[in-house]
């Protein structure tokens, strides 16, 4: 297993950009196993810290309910408060008052330490603004969650205000490694400020590492600085970064191979974020300038209609179902066409298991489910190859960044696994309406469809000036109308006096088709 574990693994990043929203794919040895999409016109929330007003006191839960603005008051338990809460609002006061700049953080005196079997009520009044930061986007009917005890992530680093401890990612193996990057640390910090060393400060130098905290330090001051001129509550106090420069920060690393872009605005505000983190990775980052979707291109479209439907489909003709309740998700392991009877039963089925195990992995990332996920592996009778399994799915999901727990098999054949979700589950509905019917059940004949691109091409020809036209549709219908040497829409150029490009895009349902022209402009007659 450890060949695996530590195998090299070519991750490249693929983003398409549109007027309506960000699309992010991350391919690992082209396999797709994230997909982010970010709405152009919404703000990417979690990380984000507000000034927020307590609404409403919950001593039964012992928590408040705080508006930070959005359309449901967000939650904010006592045990997120952080210990050093009195100490943070005291500052705020401060801040409110323009004298926080006179009054340096690392020459403030600390308050004491809240208990930590306190109450709500002890610390906080209805009406009161408080610090919070969003840790949890709304999910269905819930509000945002928060924490008083903030943070703020870098490339390398997390700053943690009015936290004086240092520690470093369990994930730095190497203890002289993990010894030195605490004491540089340690030496350059200014008091009250504690810091989280991320996995990639990993042989970091102490310029790279003290620029990047002075930085850190400089957004937080600044903000708090500030608030004498808005003392308004709810309000954005600090934002995050938008979502596609915050999953760079996150999965960036060295052995990444690519980074491509559809759209030159978007690459050039990667590429200058890349060059101020890690200026050798910048020439990673490249244009897609070709006409035909960079979806398809990569085979993203294709891997996206395959592994978001109920039923998954992977190696052997083994299959998983998929099903999703309010509090729970479960997943189903068939083993299909592959032989159950046989001395050889229990392999088989571990093989199965094992497969099955890789694929899940990749779709609680893919999908980002959270919450209790129970999986109905097939059972297997031997203790040791349910140990076995066990094993793989941990190794599998290492690389996950999500917080998860994996329970060993239980005597049902059963795994539950808890995954933390910040961001609501990525849903995509795979199933195709009929776009003629609209679900109805009746068609126009399918084999009219060239009539119709025909008369919208003589709609368009007497409408446009241009004579040079791409045609997208399904790659089924594509494939008819090049068929052949003397193909359709070669009779088709030579009848109108035009040059038609046919192009068979993935993404499109059977009957859909749409004219370009030769620069990507859609000509669109309504």
């Amino acid at each position: 297993m450890a060949g695996n574990k530590f195998r090299n693994v070519n991750k490249d990043l693929i983003i398409s950009v549109n007027d309506a929203e960000i699309s992010i794919a991350l391919l690992e040895d082209k396999q797709l196993v994230e997909l982010n999409k970010e709405k152009r016109n919404v703000k990417f929330s979690v990380g984000d810290i507000y000034l927020g007003k307590v609404k409403k006191i919950m001593p039964g839960l012992n928590a408040a309910f705080v508006n930070v603005g959005f359309e449901k008051d967000a939650f904010l338990h006592y045990l997120d408060l952080g210990a050093q809460f009195r100490t943070l609002h005291r500052y705020y006061q401060l801040a409110t008052q323009n004298k926080a700049r006179s009054t340096a953080m690392s020459k403030f005196k600390a308050e004491p330490d809240i208990d930590k079997d306190g109450k709500i009520a002890d610390v906080l009044t209805t009406g009161q603004t408080v610090i919070v930061q969003i840790t949890k986007e709304p999910i269905s009917t819930k509000g945002p969650r928060l924490a008083s005890e903030v943070s703020i992530a870098g490339r390398n680093l997390v700053l943690m205000p009015f936290s004086d401890k240092v520690s470093v990612s369990s994930k730095i193996e190497n203890s002289d490694e993990r010894n030195r990057l605490k004491l540089l640390i340690q030496s350059i910090k200014p008091k009250n400020y504690g810091v989280i060393v991320r996995t990639v400060a990993e042989g970091k130098k102490v310029a790279a590492l003290d620029a990047e905290l002075r930085e850190l330090i400089n957004r937080w001051e600044t903000a708090l600085s500030g608030v004498h001129r808005d003392v308004k509550s709810p309000r954005l106090l600090l934002g995050e970064m938008n979502r596609t420069t915050t999953i760079l920060r996150d999965i960036l690393s060295t052995d990444f191979n690519s980074i491509i872009v559809d759209d030159e605005v978007i690459a050039g505000e990667v590429k200058s974020y890349i060059r101020e983190i890690a200026p050798e990775k910048e020439k990673i980052v490249k244009v897609y300038k070709e006409q035909f979707p960079i979806f398809d291109h990569f085979g993203v479209s294709r891997q996206i209609k395959g592994l978001f439907g109920r039923t998954i489909s992977f190696k052997g003709g083994s299959y998983l179902i998929i099903e999703h309740t309010e509090a729970l998700h479960v997943v189903d392991v068939n083993s299909g066409n592959r032989s159950k009877s046989g001395s050889d039963q229990e392999s088989n089925a571990l093989s199965v298991n094992l497969e099955a195990a890789r694929e899940i992995a990749r779709q609680l990332r893919l999908r980002d489910m959270g919450g209790i996920i129970v999986i109905d592996f097939i059972d297997m009778q031997s203790n040791e190859n349910r140990q076995t399994l066990h094993d793989r799915m941990k190794e599998l999901m290492s690389s996950d960044r999500a917080k998860h727990n994996i329970l060993p098999l239980s005597k049902f054949g059963l795994m539950q696994i808890t995954r933390q979700r910040v961001r609501p589950e990525m849903t995509i509905v795979t199933d195709e309406k009929c776009p003629v019917c609209r679900g109805e059940g009746k068609t126009a004949p399918a084999i009219l469809i060239t009539d119709d691109i025909e008369r919208t091409l003589t709609s368009i020809i007497e409408k446009v000036k241009t004579r040079r036209f791409i045609l997208r549709t399904h790659p089924f219908v594509a494939a008819y109308l090049k068929e052949g040497l003397f193909s359709r829409i070669n009779r088709t150029n030579k009848q109108y006096g035009v040059s038609i490009k046919v192009q068979g895009i993935e993404s499109y349902h059977f009957l859909q088709y749409e004219f370009f022209d030769r620069q990507g402009n859609e000509i669109d007659l309504t």
